[in-house]
């Protein structure tokens, strides 16, 4: 239900732009958008360029650009002046912290096709700007809104987990820890709040880049909130030599902001994976046009290989949690004596936006209502999230000090960074495997869980096998590394050679001849290739005229070209059908170009001449 307050509009007000010239309308009604059809969108480098120059000379400060969108910020008034829309707000009910039910301010345009879309036809910037997507506001997902904290969590007389010991036992995590698999390598990047430094990660040793600020935020050494800093704890825990990198989305009152600009920052950052803890309430469609843009940044990073997490929600139909391309975490309770029951704080549906989508894909460790604290957290002393949980009887409150710098919270905020770290685990253990391959992996592998129920606005009951409370159940490391090795036949990293077709379709009489000019594809072609390949895990090597190396586990190999490369007696790579493979399963776009693809004896990448 939405309500028109009339015209009550921050000073700032952000949208992402899609460029004119781009193939497609990003924002048309029923568009879905995924890693498979997230191509059709991109805009060529050149008119990108053009819409950040003339958004900027019409007085918009440009934030950031990507192939789809153009970020930018100005006042309400420049909006309405330059596009020719009238704005205004409205309340509509939102899904806020600590699952509470309330009402959040949104921007929208009369006439739009659909919520939040600003049309650009008939103004001067038409020819450039083909569509505006007005930001609108997300929450994290887990709980209600000094001195020098201890680097270890105060004692508390209730039941909880402490990291990063606990946690790392519970998501069995702690074995492949003693086996050397810890994240080594990795990188991880978390859009939230923030991050601030805190004896807990200090002493242990953990590794965060300093925070990258999201267009339109500011202090990067500050997480005023708390939130962002406490859900570092949970990839850690799980894996605890990744790097993090954090991306900070949050003004100082701790409200998301320009997410899917912080999104595509964090991407930027070249990540093995991307945990997100925060979304919106979105029970069916139409997406607005803010969601859209950002379902399009998240298929574009899937595309190009980036494993990303989503929480599933706590009682909201939570996205991104629910779009098809995403790990979607979901939650599960694990009582003192080891017992697994649903988290009946935790989201799990069948997505009215995408039909079929069954979330969440996997779950991690949550709380129970009616505040889910559950996990001692290390936060900034006397943040917004240290103040407001602080002191109490548990459940009602967490019976820590208000600038202690400790505070007890779950959510699926948590679980999705626990299952980031357990993603990093299988990255350091099979380099460039596919995000679908991850995801597979990760269900295939979880603990069944066949008693509660989850959160009440669903009432989705668990029981044996895959069910709508915890999806396949609580996620086990161990048992994913087991299975992902399983898969990869005799280990290591198997590379190709791949030969693409002459323009004229014709074949070349010798390789020498192959190699020149004439057979050479068009550049647009070895791209579209190359990234085709990276988004089923591939690594692709430069090219070298008319190839390409790629390299992977022997599973991505067998999972593609329908044949797993074996150890060659001198040491590279061949296959029970000889070194070239057969590529009758390869997508038919990727035969009509490719030629020929020859398992490579030296082990190496090309480097290009």
């Amino acid at each position: 239900m939405a309500t028109m307050t009339g015209r009550d509009f921050p000073e700032r007000v952000y949208a992402l732009c899609q460029p004119g010239g781009a193939p497609a309308s990003l924002f048309a009604p029923g568009q879905v958008v995924t890693a498979r059809t997230v191509e059709r969108f991109y805009a060529s480098e050149e008119d990108v360029a053009r819409t950040a120059a003339a958004l900027t000379e019409a007085g918009f400060e440009v934030l950031h650009t990507s192939r789809l969108l153009v970020n930018v910020a100005g006042p309400p008034e420049l909006f309405e002046e330059v596009f020719g829309r009238r704005l205004h707000t409205e309340e509509r009910e939102v899904v806020k912290p600590g699952s509470v039910r309330g009402t959040g301010t949104f921007i929208d345009s009369e006439g739009g096709a659909v919520p939040g879309l600003l049309e650009t036809a008939g103004s001067a910037l038409a020819d450039v700007v083909a569509a505006v997507a007005i930001e609108e506001p997300y929450y994290p997902a887990s709980v209600l809104p000094g001195p020098v904290p201890s680097a270890d969590p105060p004692a508390a007389d209730y039941w909880h987990l402490t990291l990063p010991d606990q946690l790392a036992t519970a998501l069995r995590a702690d074995g492949p820890h003693r086996d050397g698999v810890t994240g080594a390598g990795v990188r991880v990047a978390m859009v939230d709040t923030g991050f601030q430094s805190h004896p807990f990660f200090t002493s242990r040793g953990y590794r965060v880049e300093p925070t990258v600020l999201g267009p339109g935020t500011a202090d990067p050494e500050v997480d005023e909130n708390g939130h962002g800093t406490g859900e570092a704890a949970n990839v850690f825990a799980a894996a605890p030599d990744v790097t993090l990198l954090p991306v900070k989305a949050a003004t100082a009152s701790g409200a998301l902001v320009n997410v899917t600009a912080a999104f595509t920052a964090a991407v930027a950052l070249r990540p093995d994976v991307v945990t997100n803890s925060w979304g919106s309430d979105q029970p069916g469609l139409p997406l607005s046009a803010a969601n859209q843009a950002l379902a399009a940044a998240v298929a574009a990073a899937v595309a190009d290989g980036v494993v990303v997490v989503f929480s599933a929600g706590n009682g909201s139909w939570g996205f991104p949690g629910q779009h098809p391309d995403v790990i979607s975490a979901g939650g599960v309770y694990q009582g003192p004596g080891g017992e697994l029951r649903a988290s009946d704080y935790s989201s799990g549906f069948v997505s009215r936006v995408y039909p079929g989508r069954r979330v969440p894909d996997v779950s991690g460790l949550v709380g129970l209502l009616p505040a889910a604290m559950y996990l001692m957290l290390p936060v900034p002393p006397g943040c917004a999230i240290d103040r407001d949980l602080a002191g109490g009887t548990h459940p009602e409150g967490d019976e820590t000090g208000p600038d202690d710098g400790w505070a007890a919270f779950s959510g699926t905020s948590a679980a999705a960074p626990q299952l980031a770290g357990v993603c990093a685990l299988l990255a350091q253990a099979a380099p460039g495997t596919a995000p679908d391959r991850v995801r597979e992996v990760l269900a295939a592998t979880a603990r069944d869980v066949t008693a509660g129920t989850n959160h009440p606005e669903f009432g989705e009951p668990a029981g044996p096998g895959p069910d709508l409370a915890t999806g396949p159940g609580l996620v086990d490391a161990a048992a994913a590394l087991a299975a992902l090795g399983e898969g990869s036949g005799t280990g290591g990293t198997a590379v190709a050679l791949v030969m693409l077709r002459s323009p004229s379709g014709e074949e070349p009489a010798s390789f020498r001849a192959a190699t020149s000019s004439e057979w050479v594809p068009a550049a647009g072609t070895v791209r579209e290739v190359a990234a085709a390949l990276r988004r089923v895990g591939f690594t692709v090597g430069p090219a070298s005229g008319p190839t390409l190396s790629i390299a992977a586990p022997p599973a991505v190999f067998a999972r593609v070209f329908a044949t797993e490369p074996v150890r060659a007696d001198d040491g590279g790579w061949t296959s029970g059908r000889g070194d070239s493979l057969p590529l009758d399963t390869l997508p038919e776009q990727l035969r009509e170009v490719v030629r020929a693809v020859v398992l490579e004896r030296p082990a190496e990448l090309h480097t290009g001449p």
